[in-house]
């Protein structure tokens, strides 16, 4: 039996939606530093008031739509690794780097807003970390399972580097050698550089079959942190 509780609490989940549905299409349309809150109320046909019922400003908008979209990408991740089955951590490391750049093409406004340029005044909160760290906290596991079954190959790092490596290892995966972390962080900022690049259109008339460079730069990446391929 429906009760008046619970038809309110569907009716705010769709306009939640909605509210950010619209949101959405002016980030593509107009970038995350133009999103207004009048705006969305005007084209979903609602008072400014009302919608403020919902999100009371734009930073709590943006931190909405900044945690949904860490969340997609961070299924898509998990999503294709459990696809990939029992295969080797070098290989699971690639697939899940595909993943990324697969979802990133797919949402180039998102993507964006995520690793993008700083959206002006406003600053993540610290209730973004749990989504933005899902995509992290996988290869971190990949690498794990590799250390713990098959072990990993370690590269030295500089003297001078030594203490920040041993507090990144402390901070991120302290089971794990203060090299491989350090690899790791060096690999997660490459990653990222190579995404940006492709959807931000920084390749154009430099790299023609980008699903191969990808994935070779992929695996490139899998070796640096001291992966193994079969």
């Amino acid at each position: 039996m429906n009760t008046p509780q619970g038809a309110r609490a569907r009716a705010r989940i769709e306009v939640t939606a909605a509210i950010k549905d619209e949101a959405r299409s002016q980030l593509a349309a107009e970038g995350a530093a133009r999103l207004s809150l009048r705006a969305v109320a005007r084209e979903l046909g609602m008072a400014s008031s009302a919608l403020y019922r919902y999100f009371p400003s734009r930073d709590d908008l943006l931190t909405a739509l900044i945690i949904d979209a860490y969340d997609s990408l961070g299924q898509a991740a998990e999503a294709a690794d459990a696809k990939a089955g029992d295969i080797a951590p070098a290989r699971r490391w690639v697939v899940v780097c595909e993943a990324v750049r697969g979802w990133a093409l797919a949402h180039p406004h998102e993507y964006a807003l995520i690793y993008g340029s700083p959206v002006p005044g406003y600053s993540a909160p610290e209730a973004t970390v749990p989504a933005a760290s899902r995509v992290g906290l996988l290869l971190i596991g990949i690498v794990r399972d590799a250390y713990r079954r098959r072990g990993v190959a370690l590269t030295p790092v500089p003297a001078e580097l030594e203490p920040e490596a041993r507090r990144m290892a402390a901070d991120l995966a302290s089971d794990l050698p203060a090299e491989v972390v350090t690899a790791m962080v060096a690999a997660w900022a490459q990653l990222y550089g190579l995404v940006g690049f492709e959807v931000f259109g920084q390749f154009t008339r430099l790299v023609e079959d980008r699903e191969a460079f990808f994935r070779h730069a992929a695996a490139r990446l899998a070796q640096n942190v001291g992966l193994v391929f079969p």
